[in-house]
C-alpha cells in the first residue's frame, strides 16, 4: 500500500528542518558558549610564544679590551605536534646538526611538547642547511652564545657561561648578578608546517651589565709567554704569578700556566679550569722568612743589627735542622740572615719571640683566613692551631713548612710590606657599568719603622748573593727567593725529587708601584727559586715597570 505522498514529504520537511535547527544550535553554542575555549586551542596551535635568553654584559680589561663577549648564533627549535614523522625528521637532521638520531627522535617524539630546544647555538650555516630542509615543525630561532675573544688569556680568571648565559666558574659566577640580563618573549603566528608567518609582540627584555677587570690584557698576555717558557725550559709541572699594585690591591695580572682555552672551558678537566693563585694552597719555604722577620722586629725579638750566633746544626724536638748550603758556624745580623736564607738564623729568632707570639703575627698578617678577593671559591690556607704545636712546629713553620697559604695570601702580605704597614684587599673589578670601585682603607698591621727595616733588608737579598737574576737594570728591586720540598703523598715527610721554586718582589723599593709573585711547581732538576723563579721575575717586572712608565 502506497501511503499519501504528501505526508511523505511533510515528514521530510521535518527532519531537514530538526538537523538544520540542529546544527544551527551548535554553531550559536560553540560561537557563543564554548568561544573562549576554542579561541585558546586555536591559539595554542597558530600561536606560539618563545622565550629569549637575557644577553650578558661584556667583561673588559681595565683598557677596554674585550674579554667575554656575547655572539649571535642561531638555536633550532621544534613544535613535536606538528611533526608527522619523528623518525623520518631525526635521521634527517642528525648528520646536519651533529647529533645522535636516537637523541633528537626523543626529543622531536614528545607529542605534548609544544617547544622544544633541538640544537642550540649553532653556527649559522647549521641552521641554514635546517631551514633548506623546509621540514613542517622546525623553525630557527636566534640565541646569544659566549665568547672569549683573547683564547687563552686569562682563562682560569674569567671562568665561562653556560649554554643559558649563567656564570658558571670565575668571574663569570662571581659578577653573574651584575652580567645577566633579563629575558624578553616574542609571541608569533606560525602556520600549519610551524614557519613564522607574523609577529604579534616583543619584549626584548634588559641586557646585563658591562664589568671592567683590573687586568692588564698586555701585561697578562707577557706574563703567560714568560711563564709557559719557564715551565717548558725547566720542565715543570705548572706556574702561576700575580702582579698586584700593593696601595690600591689591584691585579694587573694573575696567571695560571698551563694556560686553556676559555671557549672549551666546559670540557676541561678540573685541574685545568682552577685559578691556583687563589683556590689551591702550597708550603711556601723561605719567603715566608720575611713574616718571621717581622713578628720578631715587631715584638722586640731581634734588634736590628743585632749579632746572633749561628750553630752549624740546631736540635729541635723530633729533628734537626740546618741550612741548605754547608757552612762554619756564624755570627750574623738579620740582613744577612735573610740574604743568605738561613733556616737556622729564622728559627732562631722565631724561638727568641715565642710561639705564642709568631702564631699571632702569621693570623695578623692574614694567613689562614680569606683575603676577600672578589673571586669565588678562595681557599684559607692551614694553620696548625697553637694547641697542636709540638716541640718541632717551632722548627717548621718560621721556615714556611708545616703550614699551607695561597699565592694571594702571600702576595698580600708582601703588599704590606711594600706599602709601608697597611693591610689591603686584593681585587679584581675595576668598574661595574658607570661606577668605578674604589679601594677599601685597611687597618695598619705593621709599623712603618718595621717595613723600612725589611725594605731595606730585602733589597740586599736582591742585590747580594741571595737573589741576583732578580735584579731590573735601572730599578731598586727587593725580594726573596723560596725552593720548597713538596710533602710526600702519604704525610710521611718531603719529597727530595719535587720543589717549589717561587720568588715575590716588589719595585720601586723608594715607591713601590707592584708587587710581584713567581711560583714554579715541581721544575726539574731540582730547580731552586733563585735559579728558576728570579729570572721570571725579572722579566716580567721589566716588562711591567716599562709599560706602566714608571721612570728607572
Amino acid at each position: 500500500m502506497i501511503g499519501n505522498p504528501d505526508r511523505r514529504i511533510r515528514w521530510i520537511i521535518l527532519s531537514f528542518s530538526i538537523f538544520f535547527c540542529a546544527i544551527v544550535v551548535r554553531a550559536v553554542f560553540l560561537q557563543a558558549v564554548n568561544a573562549d575555549e576554542l579561541s585558546a586551542l586555536a591559539d595554542e596551535q597558530h600561536v606560539q610564544q618563545i622565550e629569549l635568553p637575557a644577553r650578558r654584559g661584556t667583561i673588559y680589561d681595565r683598557f677596554g679590551n674585550e674579554l667575554a663577549v656575547g655572539q649571535e648564533t642561531k638555536t633550532i627549535y621544534a613544535t613535536p605536534y606538528l611533526i608527522d614523522d619523528p623518525l623520518a625528521v631525526a635521521e634527517t637532521l642528525a648528520p646536519i646538526v651533529h647529533m645522535d638520531s636516537k637523541d633528537l627522535l626523543a626529543t622531536l617524539s614528545d607529542k605534548n611538547a609544544g617547544f622544544v630546544y633541538v640544537a642550540r647555538k649553532v653556527e649559522p650555516e647549521v641552521a641554514a642547511a635546517v631551514e633548506d630542509e623546509n621540514i613542517p615543525g622546525l623553525g630557527v630561532m636566534t640565541e646569544e652564545k659566549r665568547v672569549y675573544p683573547q683564547g687563552s688569556l686569562a682563562a682560569q680568571v674569567l671562568g665561562y657561561a653556560g649554554t643559558d648565559n649563567q656564570g658558571l666558574a670565575g668571574m663569570e659566577l662571581q659578577m653573574d648578578d651584575d652580567l645577566s640580563g633579563t629575558g624578553g618573549r616574542e609571541r608569533v603566528i606560525t602556520d600549519a608546517g610551524g614557519k613564522h608567518i607574523e609577529m604579534l609582540s616583543l619584549e626584548e627584555g634588559t641586557r646585563g651589565t658591562d664589568v671592567w677587570l683590573t687586568i692588564d690584557q698586555s701585561l697578562q698576555f707577557e706574563t703567560e709567554k714568560i711563564l709557559t717558557e719557564t715551565v717548558k725550559e725547566w720542565d715543570a709541572k705548572s706556574a702561576m704569578a700575580i702582579i698586584m699594585n700593593p696601595d690600591t690591591g689591584e691585579i694587573y695580572a694573575m696567571v695560571n700556566v698551563p694556560t686553556a682555552d676559555a671557549n672549551e672551558f666546559n670540557h676541561l678537566p678540573d685541574e685545568a679550569r682552577r685559578n691556583r693563585a687563589v683556590t689551591d694552597t702550597y708550603e711556601p719555604g723561605s719567603v715566608f722568612k720575611a713574616f718571621t722577620a717581622t713578628a720578631g722586629l715587631e715584638d722586640g725579638a731581634i734588634l736590628p743589627g743585632e749579632i746572633l750566633h749561628l750553630p752549624v746544626t740546631l736540635e729541635l724536638g723530633d729533628r734537626t735542622i740546618h741550612d741548605s748550603y754547608d757552612r762554619e758556624p756564624v755570627d750574623w745580623d738579620l740582613e744577612t740572615i735573610l740574604e743568605n736564607s738561613s733556616n737556622i738564623g729564622a728559627v732562631t729568632i722565631a724561638m727568641r719571640d715565642g710561639a705564642e707570639n709568631l702564631e699571632s703575627w702569621i693570623h695578623k698578617m692574614g694567613f689562614g683566613s680569606t683575603t676577600g678577593i672578589d673571586f669565588p671559591g678562595e681557599a684559607e690556607g692551614i694553620v696548625l692551631p697553637l694547641d697542636q704545636w709540638s716541640g718541632s712546629t717551632i722548627g717548621n713553620v718560621p721556615i714556611g713548612q708545616g703550614i699551607s697559604v695561597t699565592a694571594i695570601q702571600m702576595v698580600a702580605g708582601y703588599a704590606a710590606i711594600a706599602n709601608g704597614g697597611i693591610a689591603v684587599t686584593p681585587r679584581l673589578v675595576y668598574r661595574v657599568g658607570d661606577q668605578t670601585l674604589q679601594s677599601r682603607p685597611g687597618k695598619r698591621l705593621i709599623s712603618e719603622r718595621t717595613t723600612s727595616i725589611l725594605r731595606k733588608y730585602l733589597t740586599t737579598v736582591v742585590e747580594g748573593k741571595g737573589a741576583p737574576l732578580a735584579q731590573v737594570e735601572g730599578y731598586t728591586v727587593a725580594g726573596k727567593t723560596g725552593t720548597a720540598q713538596k710533602p710526600l703523598p702519604d704525610g710521611s715527610g718531603y719529597s727530595n725529587e719535587n720543589y717549589i721554586g717561587s720568588f715575590i718582589g716588589f719595585a720601586p723599593v723608594s715607591d713601590p708601584k707592584v708587587v710581584i709573585l713567581v711560583m714554579v711547581d715541581e721544575p726539574h732538576p731540582l730547580g731552586t727559586g733563585a735559579a728558576v723563579a728570579a729570572p721570571a721575575f725579572q722579566k716580567i717586572a721589566q716588562f711591567t715597570l716599562q709599560k706602566m712608565s714608571i721612570a728607572p
